[in-house]
């Protein structure tokens, strides 16, 4: 059917997509597969996934200290520890997909996995847990816990939910990208559209979620609240299901993967430690293949380039290409590292917030109060319309200034934003001491379920800067992370730009536990008193302002001189 050399190609052959095939195998043609019609799809499974997380997410420390009898600091590590392990599982799931058995069996795996999470998390909020009633010490009441199985069965349940999520999450925005030839002018423009309408449908929904979902969780019934995102993440995956046919599948090629050609690297550079990295470097760049700014810049790499049996020869263990894939995968992690403080007062949002907002006064009219999770919502609300002015004024204002094409570097972007976390926690801080002193001037400070006569609205700075701070930082890691390591590993990259978040939520527990331990002893209240009229999150939220402006400082020194894979300083 191909056509003679010299002579007209094949229309079957001008058709399909370099790469891709269909489900059943055969070439992937351009139009009938992939595009829109087939990334509709994949935004749907993902809108219901999102659904489903932020609807569990974003009122658990709630249900923690309610429905479990948690105290406010246990829950606050809960929920922190339960959201690192989310953030982390997407590394695991990452390398199943991509070094294993690919996107699509990924997703549909871990979605399965997700829709039993949360069915078992519908189960377990709807077994019967002690009353406050049954909880009495002479006039004191103290938190009730339910039995220890049910706890175990709770947990399970919250966890299996968080490896469901590691699956699906990465790999079903990189699918989603899949869909789209980067190759052809046509969908390379198209494929740009769908990164933006992406982020903006993921947002959009958590509005929904986190206002009318956690009014049922606290209004009506956990079951019910719970049992809604089980729905939404069952109808996603049959959406995506749906789409089968029309979806453009990668072609696995029998070529060494990027895990073992970069973990090669280490390896050789590891058993030539003894070797002379100046002979090799010297070598490399007379001979044009190795960029003098990254010969120097982790030259121990450079010993890779040679073979451990033939260390007085010019055998190569590994290629040039090689080590520049290490050392872009390196270079990484400085940047990660400083990032950490900002991850850090990421997790604040969904818990000491959330508990704030519950002791303000939340009345709209006359007998009606918003749930205090729902103002998360406006993080979301704010990112929806602040991501139509960064890219239709300020980028094209910073590229009047600096000519760059996206106006400001990555890099540049990352760090407007830490810095903006950081004034976002002064405020925060700010706003907890008038709370402590309109409790002390209304004599509410040993009264914990009294609602202060201050409105919930003084939180809103705090949660709109959050929300500013998403866009210029996640988003920036997000772009800087799937853009700097090799083509082969960009959903790993994805998935180690969530690694950051996840380990900051954990080290943000670990800073929780060890508060409460250094300031709750001897009888004192501790800066994360249940009763949060006694205790002192202002000082907490001034410590983590301190952390950022660390953080900030470290991370503008590696920045600085950060060298751009592939040139790139977009």
């Amino acid at each position: 059917m191909a056509g003679t050399p010299g002579g007209p190609r094949s229309p079957l052959l001008e058709d399909t997509v370099d790469g891709s095939i269909d489900h059943k195998g055969r070439p992937a043609k351009r139009p009938t597969s992939g595009g829109w019609r087939s990334a509709y799809f994949i935004m749907g499974a993902e809108v219901a996934g999102r659904f489903a997380y932020f609807g569990i997410q974003s009122n658990l420390i709630n249900f923690l200290t309610d429905r479990l009898g948690q105290s406010v600091p246990s829950a606050a590590e809960s929920v922190n520890t339960w959201t690192g392990t989310g953030s982390l599982m997407p590394l695991v799931g990452a390398f199943v997909a991509d070094s294993y058995i690919g996107r699509y069996a990924t997703i549909i795996i871990a979605s399965l996995l997700y829709i039993l999470g949360l069915g078992m998390l519908t189960l377990s909020a709807v077994l019967p847990v002690p009353s406050h009633s049954d909880c009495q010490k002479s006039n004191k009441t103290i938190p009730c816990s339910p039995p220890q199985l049910q706890m175990i069965f709770f947990f399970f349940s919250l966890y299996l939910v968080a490896v469901g999520l590691g699956g699906h999450k990465p790999c079903i925005q990189a699918f989603g990208a899949d869909q789209f030839d980067g190759r052809n002018p046509v969908e390379c423009i198209a494929k740009s559209s769908f990164f933006n309408w992406w982020i903006f449908g993921v947002f959009s929904v958590t509005i929904v979620t986190q206002s009318v979902l956690s009014y049922i969780q606290d209004n009506l019934n956990w079951g019910l609240g719970f049992g809604i995102p089980c729905i939404g993440m069952i109808l996603g995956l049959l959406l995506f299901l749906l789409g089968t046919r029309t979806y453009r599948y990668s072609v696995k090629g029998h070529e060494r993967g990027p895990f073992m050609r970069i973990g090669q690297v280490f390896i050789a550079a590891g058993k030539n430690w003894l070797a002379t990295p100046s002979s090799i470097a010297t070598e490399d760049l007379a001979g044009g293949t190795l960029r003098q700014q990254d010969s120097q810049q982790f030259k121990f790499l450079n010993k890779a380039l040679l073979a451990q049996d033939d260390l007085k020869g010019n055998g190569r263990q590994c290629t040039i290409d090689d080590v520049e894939e290490a050392k872009a995968v390196l270079r990484l992690f400085p940047i990660g590292a400083t990032c950490l403080a900002y991850a850090i007062v990421y997790a604040q949002s969904s818990t000491f917030f959330t508990k704030q907002g519950f002791t303000m006064d939340r009345s709209i009219g006359s007998g009606f109060d918003i749930p205090a999770a729902s103002l998360q919502a406006f993080i979301g609300l704010s990112i929806v319309l602040i991501v139509p002015l960064y890219d239709r004024i300020f980028v094209p204002i910073a590229r009047t200034l600096t000519r760059r094409p996206s106006g400001i570097t990555m890099l540049q972007r990352i760090g407007i934003g830490m810095f903006l976390s950081a004034i976002s926690m002064v405020i925060a801080a700010l706003v907890e001491m008038k709370r402590l002193k309109t409790a002390q001037e209304y004599g509410l400070v040993d009264v914990p379920n009294a609602t202060l006569p201050m409105k919930v609205w003084w939180l809103l700075p705090q949660y709109i800067l959050f929300g500013i701070t998403d866009v210029f930082t996640v988003v920036g890691l997000q772009e800087f992370f799937y853009d700097q390591v090799p083509t082969e590993l960009r959903s790993v990259g994805l998935a180690l730009c969530h690694c950051i978040f996840g380990v900051g939520s954990f080290l943000s527990s670990f800073l929780i536990s060890a508060i409460e331990k250094a300031t709750g002893g001897d009888g004192q209240h501790s800066w994360f008193n249940d009763n949060l009229n006694r205790a002192h999150l202002d000082y907490y939220y001034w410590v983590l302002a301190g952390l950022s402006a660390v953080g900030l400082s470290l991370y503008l020194y590696f920045a600085k001189s950060y060298i751009y894979n592939r040139g790139r300083a977009l």
